[in-house]
């Protein structure tokens, strides 16, 4: 399988882009190869320059629910695209996206269109703060909430202090503001309380976590999340952008019945277009510009691609049994990956949820990110490899998820199937 062409554009790359690329998990570095560059997507699958052939499980992080270039999404854009790309004023598509948002999410009662997942969540802490007039955050290590300089923290010498910058760049007074517990982890949550009583502004997690790869919430953490919240008067904000639409159409909050006052949404919303999207409670909503004095604005929020084909994915997912057949799909693929897994002696965890899942390179169960970083990168590492080389297109890192789409076909599944044995055959 040459990747000649791909090799040559990342060479070029290299001369005028950061790293060769424009956001870092594409870059392989965790695979020790360059990047491969993709031409074009079609269903279920994406070919790259060299006119090579992969079945996907990326499917541009989790947006792809219905697959690539879904012929209604495409023509519904076709359309939009002859009336213009943007206006920079308001449309009835603003209108129509919102109020499908908010029947999806009872908890939403108004609901602002941003241009990404980063925007939305930066825009939603600025509103906790804003209603609540307290500073602090807390946030789980291991979820990731985009770029936003506050998040981008760790734990310093634990996971119950002040954050440090994980990044250059990041004053430490920027950080200095958010708190990390750990996730699955109620009693790291409750001592943070207790140090912050009356100056935590709200608490941001993933409810179902996908970027230290698929981490399920155990029975009573969120419950346990919602309930000191109300207590301590602090905001519970989920971030959905990727569990959103994918998990079930009222995503995790849907699935574990709990209603959080903040809800940021991206990804699906957009049907593959940039977008992101922050509501909750209208009482909180309310303090945002021009309504009240937090500030936000975006030249090209609500843009009228985005949002047609983020109306038409939505309305695809309304059909009867989409989410039985995503379900049905994910645990057939995970339950044979599982099996041909423990048949060639391979050490393993895997963490499945409707749609998307994680296969770790561990023994014992991934419930947070310390348990997630006990995986064996550098199998992984022979792993995605060998995959590659079977036509089989994965997420270039262990924490990351596999997304399954509806154009998924049990040919592709039972493909992957054949090609995971041969590929554990090979790394055991």
């Amino acid at each position: 399988m040459s990747r000649k062409k791909s090799v040559e554009l990342y060479h070029r790359a290299l001369e005028m882009i950061p790293g060769g690329v424009n956001s870092p998990v594409r870059a392989f570095k965790a695979i020790g190869v360059p990047p491969i560059f993709i031409e074009r997507a079609k269903g279920s699958k994406i070919f790259d320059v060299d006119g090579n052939e992969y079945i996907d499980y990326v499917g541009s992080w989790g947006p792809m629910i219905l697959g690539h270039a879904h012929p209604k999404v495409v023509n519904a854009l076709k359309k939009a695209l002859s009336k213009g790309t943007s206006y920079g004023a308001p449309t009835s598509m603003e209108v129509e996206i919102a109020n499908k948002i908010k029947k999806a999410f009872p908890s939403i009662e108004l609901v602002r269109m941003v241009s990404s997942g980063t925007e939305a969540v930066m825009s939603a802490i600025r509103v906790a703060r804003g209603y609540t007039g307290r500073t602090k955050v807390i946030k789980f290590e291991g979820c990731y909430h985009g770029h936003v300089d506050s998040l981008l923290v760790k734990a310093g010498s634990g996971a119950m202090t002040f954050g440090i910058p994980d990044s250059f760049g990041i004053p430490e007074d920027f950080a200095k503001h958010t708190l990390t517990a750990s996730y699955n982890n109620f009693e790291s949550v409750k001592t943070l309380i207790h140090q912050y009583p009356e100056q935590i502004a709200c608490l941001i997690v993933e409810p179902i976590a996908g970027n230290m790869g698929v981490v399920l919430p155990e029975r009573g953490f969120l419950e346990g999340l919602r309930k000191i919240c109300d207590e301590k008067g602090i905001l519970l904000i989920f971030d959905e952008v990727i569990s959103g639409f994918r998990t079930a159409y009222g995503g995790a909050q849907e699935l574990y019945k709990i209603r959080a006052d903040m809800t940021c949404l991206g990804k699906i919303i957009g049907g593959g277009l940039p977008v992101g999207a922050y509501g909750g409670r209208k009482s909180i909503m309310e303090k945002v510009s021009p309504l009240g004095g937090v500030y936000q604005a975006g030249t090209l929020s609500g843009n009228p691609l985005a949002m047609v084909a983020g109306i038409t994915t939505l309305e695809l997912l309304r059909a009867k049994k989409v989410y039985q057949d995503l379900e049905k799909k994910t645990l057939y693929l995970t339950e044979k990956i599982s099996e041909c897994a423990e048949e060639r002696g391979i050490p393993f965890s895997l963490n499945r949820t409707t749609g998307m899942f994680t296969l770790f390179f561990t023994e014992g169960p991934v419930r947070d990110y310390h348990s997630a970083k006990m995986s064996d990168t550098k199998r992984f590492a022979r792993f995605f490899m060998e995959m590659i080389n079977e036509g089989i297109y994965l997420p270039p890192s262990q924490f990351e998820a596999w997304f399954i789409s509806l154009a998924h076909t049990q040919k592709n599944l039972d493909k992957t199937i054949e090609a995971c044995d041969a590929a554990f055959r090979r790394i055991a």
